[in-house]
């Protein structure tokens, strides 16, 4: 019982020195998808499928001028993720996402328009931003896609 109340006494203590000092923060999410186009045709279909593991890498600059730099890696969806609680001064300005590798085993050539993404990240608290997929192709197309 004398433990439960020391940590609620200091979970108190801590929310009233961050109110006193008068810091808001600020939470900013990014993500986005990475899809393995088997027939490099430039249209996802039935025949393409997402790429788990691939990397990505998110750098961003803050209201503050700080560069931050992310690395991401997709789940079993093919979806990454980036998402960081900060002060609402040094919130993020603008981002620059880019796909660095894919680990499949036959889809690793970047598509075209893939080498990445600048844009404005003006969203507010508990907002997030959703990048175009990221393509990559394979260095032989099968023959039923012909």
């Amino acid at each position: 019982m004398e433990s439960n109340w020391i940590g609620l006494l200091t979970a108190g203590l801590f929310l009233t020195i961050l109110m006193a000092d008068g810091v808001i923060s600020w939470t900013g999410e990014i993500h986005g998808r990475v899809v393995c186009d088997v027939c490099g045709d430039s249209s996802i279909g039935p025949e393409d499928h997402v790429l788990q593991g691939a990397e990505v890498a998110v750098l961003c600059i803050t209201k503050s001028g700080e560069v931050l730099n992310y690395q991401a890696f997709t789940n079993s969806n093919g979806i990454y993720t980036v998402a960081e609680t900060m002060p609402e001064s040094e919130r993020w300005d603008a981002c620059l996402a880019r796909p660095i590798s894919s680990f499949h085993s036959h889809c690793t050539h970047l598509g075209d328009g893939s080498f990445g993404v600048k844009f404005s990240y003006n969203h507010p608290s508990g907002y997030s931003h959703t990048v175009r997929p990221f393509v990559y192709r394979q260095a032989v197309v099968p023959a039923y896609c012909s």
